[in-house]
């Protein structure tokens, strides 16, 4: 990947004539191309337009990437020309489902946009199927989108063999200084930066959330292993006079080895294939629930055969390991010894390493309950944020108007005015705005410079989210205007510009000045066009409270909204507020659009509850998964303490009968068992205290509003533990306390 970097920490996309001079000057690449995404409205027939998500890639793109076809070919250069550029590509999957897989459509033209478009190949199946672009068409520079200040495109080379990453960077480097000698207007401070493609796309976030959870599935592999290891020892430990008594009538080590191991490989193997197939079903259950960003549509997820295969051998292993290891200890052991002490049924130093697996266990699940209960908390944090704005009874969908559809100023604000107009006049409308961001959505990224107050020499400009909107946008989400006054509909085109500013952008530009008397400089963004034009003047008249312009969990950015009617564009959000539930007015919406435009596509409609549900979407997931691993955690862990005192209980049982007969009470046997029970148990809680700690410290940057110590929780967590400790020791200690002396003592 090569981006443009307007400072060191910054990444931005790319301009038209950035793309053409980098790819004219450079050597390193064998090839550099450029694409953006786009939306197109596809129509079949008599139906309904569909919004679909295309791409529009410079020819050799397709190849370049890598994909196969499965008929036809790539866009060849003369398709890059503005009037060749009507050709499309479709995806596998998209010719299958629309098409049914006609093998004819290569040279047959399809409508998009209303404009007719020839088939120029399909992709075949794999990779290609995954990603949210669902057809390419060709990439074609109209002459105003030829400039180095409107960043708009992706760029992606694939290197000549032998070029590393840094001799790439040092040569794109010159050519960034010599543009910016060039255009010392436009890319003064502007960098580039060539990147590795594998993960260049995946958040930091993304990225250590994923880490966690491998991390979280490594701790539950390790409390499984130690459980198998554990209730395999306490198993073999019971055969230890039998393995003597073999041992002593004339049986081989190695005969008495294979006894043990064929039993260990049989029980490895049907916990495997049962295991194999508990696989598949949860997969198949992630897949269903995952939200559709969690991860990048290009990643394909799916039961990874080498991860399985580890997983598998790390537990059969594990049986095998600590199924023979009993064998083992009672071949080379004194035989005499092991037939009188497994007489007796006393406990000895064998008891340590199960006990030591136990505090192991224990200290591991309250690693991973720590964990999972601050995602829960991060997650309650983010549902409990305070967004600014009212999210009830709103409804949003966006029109991805094409740009050629409506050219000139005036034709775009006039199209909205009358749309406006008439989603207001159904009824159950309580308010209508139209924009170009807002809320969650933040707008277009723009620098920004304040009248009268010249930057520093060699400073790059501030930047702001820009959002142009109609006067009911302030009603709408129910923001309140601090200072000052919100839009009108005297706010038009012929009237001064106006601006409305958010508190954040005051307390960043205009801390020890009268907001109401500034104002800003941004430069022009062109109706419709891939350029932007001289910068303008715009009069601060309002201060808005701020809104979470990017996420619950984000710092909210400086923003300027201003009159859409001074500064039109033709896609847009559309948000409406009902006065009952606002997906009654769906189908009334639709109406609306279907008759100013049959072939304008209504995107994403949602309710902006459902927004702000799929923002959280990610650390829902996350805080789901972790909570299960956790639990899982807490059953292995409290299945290895039952299974241990079970084990104890049993090889004590002629002690316990010696200790009733001398007059021992129940309840000072069930105080003697649940003693030894609980001593280990609580040992591997302190223990895991110091990995609960670790985890905290490690996820600080992962989850919203925890803190490395959480005592209160930590505490909470920690009694959970002990309480399933207690149920698991009470049971076999029960047992021991009903035991009969005289039974006991005969046995």
């Amino acid at each position: 990947m090569v981006w443009s970097k307007p400072r060191p920490d910054g990444r931005n996309s790319v301009a038209a004539g950035d793309f053409i001079d980098w790819r004219a000057q450079s050597t390193a690449f064998q090839g550099l191309h450029a694409w953006t995404g786009r939306t197109v409205s596809l129509a079949i027939g008599n139906e309904r337009p569909e919004q679909i998500f295309a791409s529009a890639t410079t020819p050799g793109w397709i190849t370049n990437f890598g994909y196969e076809f499965q008929l036809g070919r790539d866009f060849v250069a003369e398709e890059g020309v503005v009037g060749n550029d009507q050709s499309v590509i479709l995806s596998n999957r998209l010719w299958q489902e629309r098409w049914g897989a006609d093998p004819t459509i290569v040279g047959k033209a399809i409508r998009l946009d209303g404009k007719p478009h020839t088939v120029v190949g399909v992709l075949g199946p794999g990779p290609g199927d995954r990603i949210e672009q669902k057809m390419y068409l060709p990439l074609a520079f109209t002459p105003d989108q030829i400039n180095h200040n409107f960043h708009w495109l992706l760029v992606m080379g694939r290197l000549k063999p032998g070029v590393t990453v840094a001799q790439a960077n040092a040569q794109m480097e010159g050519i960034a200084k010599r543009i910016a000698d060039a255009f010392p207007d436009q890319k003064k401070g502007w960098q580039i930066s060539v990147e590795p493609l594998h993960n260049n796309f995946l958040s930091r976030n993304t990225i250590n959330a994923l880490w966690f959870l491998l991390a979280g599935v490594g701790l539950v592999l390790l409390i499984a292993c130690a459980n198998v290891a554990n209730l395999l020892l306490a198993r073999g430990a019971a055969r230890q006079r039998e393995v003597a008594l073999r041992s002593s009538l004339g049986a081989s080590p190695r005969q008495i080895a294979t006894q043990f191991l064929a039993k260990s490989v049989v029980l490895a193997l049907l916990g495997g294939l049962f295991g194999l197939g508990l696989a598949v079903a949860i997969m198949r259950a992630i897949l269903a629930v995952m939200p559709a960003y969690t991860l990048p549509s290009e990643v394909d997820v799916r039961l990874s055969i080498p991860v399985l295969l580890f997983t598998v051998a790390a537990v059969v292993g594990s049986g095998i390991l600590f199924g023979c290891a009993p064998a083992w200890q009672a071949i080379h052991s004194n035989l005499s010894e092991n037939l009188k002490e497994g007489a007796r049924g006393t406990t000895g130093g064998r008891h340590r390493v199960q006990r030591a697996l136990v505090v192991a266990e224990f200290a591991l699940a309250l690693t991973l309950l720590a964990g999972g209960g601050l995602a829960i908390h991060s997650l309650m944090n983010l549902s409990r944020v305070d967004l600014g704005f009212r999210t009830e009874r709103l409804l949003t969908f966006f029109l991805p108007v094409p740009n050629e559809r409506l050219k000139g100023a005036e034709r775009v604000t006039l199209f909205y005015d009358q749309l406006e107009e008439k989603l207001r006049a159904l009824p159950g409308v309580e308010a209508v705005t139209i924009a170009t961001g807002g809320p969650l959505r933040g707008g277009f990224g723009m620098g920004v410079d304040i009248v009268g107050r010249p930057r520093a020499q060699g400073s790059a400009r501030d930047s702001a989210a820009f959002i142009m909107a109609t006067p009911d946008y302030f009603r709408t989400y129910g923001l309140p205007i601090l200072q000052g006054r919100g839009f009108t509909p005297q706010d038009d085109a012929s009237s001064p510009r106006v601006a409305v500013v958010n508190e954040s952008f005051v307390k960043r530009h205009f801390k020890d000045v009268d907001p109401l008397t500034q104002r800003v400089a941004v430069d022009e963004l062109v109706p419709g066009q891939t350029r932007v034009g001289k910068a303008v003047e715009w009069q601060v008249v309002g201060v808005v409270r701020d809104v979470k312009n990017r996420g619950a969990r984000d710092e909210v950015r400086p923003e300027i909204d201003v009159p859409f009617a001074q500064s039109p564009w033709p896609s847009v959000g559309v948000t409406v507020r009902s006065t009952g539930d606002p997906n009654t007015l769906r189908s009334g919406i639709g109406a609306v659009i279907q008759q100013m435009d049959p072939d304008l596509p209504m995107a994403g409609v949602n309710t902006m509850e459902q927004i702000v549900s799929e923002r959280l979407s990610n650390d829902r997931f996350n805080a789901v998964l972790f909570s299960s691993f956790a639990v899982v955690a807490l059953v292995l862990a409290a299945i290895g303490i039952y299974g241990v005192m079970s084990f104890v209980v049993a090889q004590r049982r002629h002690e316990v009968g010696v200790r009733v007969a001398l007059g021992a009470s129940r309840r000072q046997v069930l105080q003697l068992v649940m003693g030894d029970g609980m001593r280990t148990a609580l040992l591997g809680t302190a223990l895991g205290f110091a990995g609960a700690y670790g985890v905290g410290r490690a996820m600080q940057g992962l989850w919203f509003g925890v803190g490395a110590l959480d005592f209160g929780r930590f505490a909470a967590i920690a009694l959970t533990l002990i309480a399933t400790a207690l149920l698991a020791c009470y049971v076999p200690a029960r047992r021991a306390a009903t035991v009969d002396p005289v039974v006991a003592l005969r046995d």
